[in-house]
């Protein structure tokens, strides 16, 4: 759950690069496929006919007559990349291999017939570095990983230039590739690790870095390739860069965003400062500027909210108009949907936590039930928008807390380093603290809580019934962890590289085994006296099917009350329609009887 979105019926839209297609994904029999139409929208179709759990990742190649997706079997992250030719429909598998990881790195319009990738074929626990020749469908290697590289960086015109290295202590080293050998650039320190290279510019010979080793947070940061000399260019005090918007061709960073309470963007060119003007204007919504064709004259637009389904427009930049294409969900827009509301409250520590909280369309001042939902990672953070749990909860009647925690990422270095070794700690005195903030603020009361969430979220729900018993009248776990000793034991072996930062962040097997059981929930369900239900992926690589079983069957010897799915054709979650809508009636069923609501489907 190293560090670095919702399933939705419409996602994904590109364009190709000669803007002559748009393709999404979109249900078809049920099951996300992909599409194409014209740029309009018009004569949408088909071109994929998946029957299992979906595609959620593609992209174009750059001649625009092949669109390659990514697909594993039944959740086991053992990506697999497939190449679809947009003509005849045909499909082939260009990573044929058995127990790989494939990875996309990079794509360039200055190479349409290449693509770089990664594959962990000759060593399972790291990515060697591979050159995809689309013409005669060839893989070349380009580098081999001596074992702890995590990522790589490439140029426009798809030559290695940089790697960022795991160290030995947590440290992450970025080098420079050059004449066939690394040499380091920049290190960072455990404390600074979420720091990394976004971008490299031949024209300048310079490469732009989220980097946060002088500040709190992650800032825009040059560093000069022939002089060695960094140059903090944009920061926040308290958000993180999280995204550039750049003009590869040209080379031009034009613009960079902030995901404070809402996206903030700020203009980094000129040479874009009307046509971002021109976007904002056009709807009251946070934008993403999402594809534009090779030209950069048409531009595709994302305007997301939170009480609307994301609406995807088309830019003319030759024009400067504007022109909506579709909905992602135009099914929502019969229904009332609930506000989504930044909030902010001081930890018991002085720690300030911010969040989001939805209530029922229906609220009138008097306390209602509320579902504590935690975010997953936990490095990672909740973000303003349409949530889907959050939205279906508010529609039952619940009010939805979301808490951006310490250990969460977006709000600084100090916020993120907070939650080293604090899982089932301070980390969770924050979400604790969160809901007597919702209670102080008569949102809701003692009695009327419970607590949900999937990864680290599963984990924190055990927490909550095992940790405060008494706090949370039921509890939901999805794919949660229930013992951090053998949760580490068997990560994935490509997250080998990454064992230190679990010690540093987590705790150490090795030397804490102890204090790992003591926060661990199997520990503990002597002191469970809470409902508890419990959903897993039968082919979870990150948190095994025996987290969910051994701490399932521990209850059960207790004679502990505890709803056990287990869902043989998902891995990390879920993802077949069919699993998802028996999980969210189970869980639907499961909140109603041990947390029920007066007004059973408020807001519709």
């Amino acid at each position: 759950m190293p560090i670095k979105k919702n399933i939705c019926p419409f996602k994904g839209l590109k364009i190709s690069a000669d803007g002559s297609q748009l393709s999404y994904i979109a249900p078809f029999e049920g099951v996300l496929n992909l599409w194409l139409s014209n740029p309009d929208g018009s004569d949408a179709k088909p071109v994929t006919r998946d029957r299992g759990r979906g595609i959620r990742s593609y992209f174009w190649a750059e001649d625009a007559r092949y669109l390659f997706y990514m697909q594993d079997i039944d959740g086991d992250e053992d990506w697999h990349i497939y190449r679809l030719n947009i003509l005849s429909e045909e499909t082939e598998d260009i990573t044929p291999f058995k127990k790989i990881q494939a990875r996309v790195i990079s794509t360039s319009s200055r190479v349409p017939g290449r693509i770089i990738l990664s594959l962990n074929q000759r060593d399972a626990n790291c990515h060697d570095l591979y050159s995809y020749h689309i013409e005669n469908n060839s893989l070349e290697l380009i580098q081999k990983n001596p074992g702890n590289i995590i990522s790589w960086l490439t140029d426009n015109d798809l030559n290695l230039k940089a790697a960022t290295f795991a160290g030995a202590e947590g440290e992450y080293i970025l080098k420079r590739y050059q004449e066939q050998k690394f040499t380091e650039l920049v290190t960072w320190q455990p404390e600074d690790n979420n720091s990394s290279a976004e971008y490299i510019s031949n024209k300048e010979n310079a490469i732009y870095l989220f980097d946060s080793r002088s500040a709190n947070t992650l800032g825009l940061v040059r560093l000069d390739l022939k002089t060695n000399q960094f140059q903090r260019l944009e920061s926040d005090d308290r958000y993180d860069a999280t995204a550039l918007l750049v003009d590869n061709d040209n080379e031009i960073l034009e613009a960079i965003a902030f995901q404070k309470e809402r996206i903030e963007w700020k203009v980094l060119s000129k040479s874009i400062e009307k046509d971002l003007q021109v976007i904002s204007s056009f709807r009251d919504a946070d934008f993403s500027i999402i594809d534009r064709d090779k030209s950069k004259n048409t531009w595709l637009v994302a305007f997301i909210s939170d009480i609307n389904s994301t609406e995807y427009a088309i830019y003319d930049r030759k024009t400067s108009g504007m022109k909506s294409l579709f909905t992602n969900r135009p099914d929502l827009d019969k229904f009332t949907l609930a506000p989504m509301a930044p909030i902010s409250f001081k930890a018991r520590d002085g720690l300030l936590i911010e969040g989001y909280l939805t209530l029922p369309t229906d609220y009138n001042s008097e306390p209602v039930p509320l579902v504590l939902n935690v975010h997953g990672g936990p490095w990672g953070r909740d973000s303003w928008g349409l949530h889907n749990e959050a939205q279906w909860l508010a529609n039952r009647g619940y009010a939805c807390l979301q808490v951006n925690f310490r250990g969460s990422t977006g709000y600084g270095k100090n916020h993120l380093n907070a939650g080293n070794k604090e899982w089932g700690a301070k980390m969770h005195d924050d979400l604790v603290d969160a809901v007597n903030w919702a209670i102080s603020e008569k949102y809701t009361k003692a009695g009327m809580l419970a607590i949900y969430g999937g990864s680290y979220g599963g984990y924190a729900a055990l927490v909550g019934a095992a940790f405060t018993p008494g706090l949370f009248s039921c509890a939901i776990d999805i794919v949660g962890p229930s013992n951090l000793v053998t949760l580490i034991n068997s990560i994935p072996p490509y997250w080998k590289p990454l064992k230190k930062t679990f010690d540093i962040r987590v705790g150490s097997v090795e030397t804490e085994k102890e204090f790992l059981e003591s926060r661990s929930p199997l520990f503990k369900v002597d002191q469970i006296n809470s409902p508890l239900m419990i959903a897993q992926g039968a082919n979870d690589p990150r948190v095994k099917q025996a987290e969910s079983e051994q701490i399932v069957s521990a209850l059960k010897d207790a004679g502990k009350e505890v709803v056990y799915l287990l869902y043989k054709d998902e891995g990390h979650g879920f993802a077949k329609p069919e699993n998802r809508i028996h999980f969210y009636t189970e869980a639907e069923k499961f909140l109603q009887k041990y947390l029920p609501t007066e007004n059973h489907g408020a807001g519709q």
